[in-house]
């Protein structure tokens, strides 16, 4: 799956977690964080720490790949989608 977006992010992992039939307070239970901290990134995620995120990639038993872009994603001034 191909993701631009910490909003992308959020809802792969929040469809990995349903897929899993977990409930948010059974996948913080697992990395021992709040449940509030698993329905903020699923939310939020644009304001959620990294830890968090890695926290929530262990419990989901995900792993996280980098890839290059291709040259058809550059524009003449850069990437099209900002940070």
């Amino acid at each position: 799956m191909k993701i631009t977006s910490p909003a992308m992010l959020a809802l792969a992992m929040r469809e990995a977690r349903k897929k899993s039939k977990l409930t948010q307070r059974e996948t913080a239970d697992r990395v021992g964080i709040k449940q509030s901290t698993v329905s903020g990134f699923e939310k939020y995620p644009e304001g959620s720490k990294m830890e968090t995120l890695f926290k929530l990639l262990s419990a989901l038993e995900l792993e996280l790949h980098v890839s290059e872009r291709g040259n058809s994603q550059r524009t003449s001034t850069g990437w099209k989608e900002e940070w």
